[in-house]
């Protein structure tokens, strides 16, 4: 598993525009938020939670489609399901690989984009506390359905249309934890659905991947 990580991310070092496309994406997005609700201080401070939140769970779909794709064109999920290595720790390496290649790269410049939108600074690192269990479902609920429409034709429209309903709990939790007098609540739903997604995710992952193989 730690081999599949590590070639995942020789691979995205190699073909660096996916993690480029999706943090232009993510900064683009929430600029144009800004340029829509226009330059009042309190609304932009109001809507910056959602808008981070929606920005970075956008950013996050552009690279699923070719997470699996190449390697299934190709013959290596084949031989990755025959290595050895059970078909849910496969998924489970392409949700870790995935994270470090662009969930990792959206929080690190989070916090500038959300200053940008005039969120109080006092809040800042909530935000950022909650896009990591956040960020971390996304990966985990973006692979399996990456998986799931697996060689589906206009696979990446019918992966929209699944991911984007699977991930708006987290969305609306974690963008409420911002502002929310008592984030607390927030922050244990996003930990339970975490802990939810963290096994049952790669397990469907993995039998998605052996029925597109099979």
């Amino acid at each position: 598993m730690r081999s599949l990580i590590a070639r995942e991310l020789r691979l995205a070092s190699r073909q660096g525009s996916d993690t480029v496309a999706a943090l232009v994406f993510f900064i683009i997005c929430g600029t144009m938020f800004a340029f829509g609700a226009g330059p009042d201080p309190k609304l932009l401070a109001g809507l910056a939670p959602g808008v981070v939140w929606v920005a970075a769970l956008l950013a996050a779909l552009l690279p699923l489609e070719k997470l699996f794709g190449a390697d299934f064109e190709d013959g290596t999920l084949d031989l990755l399901l025959l290595s050895g290595l059970p078909a849910y720790l496969v998924a489970l390496a392409k949700s870790c690989a995935h994270w470090l290649t662009t969930g990792l790269p959206l929080l690190l410049i989070a916090a500038p984009l959300a200053i940008m939108l005039r969120m109080p600074s006092h809040v800042v690192p909530l935000l950022l506390i909650g896009l990591v269990p956040g960020t971390l479902i996304f990966s985990l609920v973006g692979t399996l359905t990456a998986a799931l429409t697996l060689g589906a034709r206009r696979g990446g429209v019918l992966m929209a249309l699944i991911t984007l309903p699977l991930m708006m709990p987290a969305l609306i939790f974690g963008a409420n934890a911002v502002m929310a007098p008592h984030p607390l609540a927030a922050f244990a739903f996003l930990g339970a659905i975490l802990c939810l997604a963290l096994p049952l995710a790669p397990l469907a992952a993995g039998a998605a991947l052996r029925l597109a193989v099979e």
